[in-house]
């Protein structure tokens, strides 16, 4: 695990910058997508580009983790590093982190079968924290972690989301 004095330098640092230039805290970040092989997706972020699939059972390629599989690691992900730079913060020890995200789904919707929703119906997440310290001081760092999770808030809350579209008809793309 990370050291945890770096964690928490690193937290409080960010956090006294956004207080004194609350600008700096402000920003739009992009990830692309590009189908690049039937189902295969590359997913480009400046840092990082991976592949994005879904199984072949579904007519793809198989040829990385489907769109569910990242939603619900995204979520686990994000609560995972909240604990840990909270335990941080807090001075609680941490051994073992682990976030198990379970999501109910119903393919009807998904297949267009009927008019339910075609997402989860339900989503569950398990928290595993191994640590010497006392139940309380755990539970509090899962609660400020969760929160101040951006994921989880994600999920919780209605966000805005708006679409532009560019359809380029009759050329061949290059």
């Amino acid at each position: 695990m990370s050291d945890p004095k770096i964690i928490k330098q690193a937290f409080e640092r960010n956090k006294k910058a956004v207080e004194l230039r609350p600008q700096i805290g402000q920003k739009t970040v992009t990830t692309k997508v590009r189908l690049v092989e039937g189902t295969t997706c590359e997913v480009i972020h400046p840092e990082w580009t991976f592949k994005a699939d879904i199984g072949k059972s579904e007519g793809g390629n198989d040829a990385g983790p489907g769109p569910g599989i990242l939603q619900r690691g995204a979520l686990g992900a994000c609560l995972a590093i909240g604990y840990v730079q909270q335990a941080a913060v807090l001075g609680v020890p941490i051994e073992h982190i682990e976030v198990t995200v379970e999501a109910k789904k119903d393919f009807r919707g998904r297949l267009g079968i009927d008019d339910r929703p075609p997402g989860s119906q339900e989503l569950k997440y398990n928290v595993l924290i191994e640590s010497s310290a006392t139940e309380d001081k755990i539970n509090k760092v899962i609660e400020e972690a969760d929160r101040i999770s951006p994921v989880l808030d994600d999920f919780r809350r209605a966000i805005l989301i708006t679409r532009e579209i560019k359809i380029m008809a009759g050329k061949t793309a290059g």
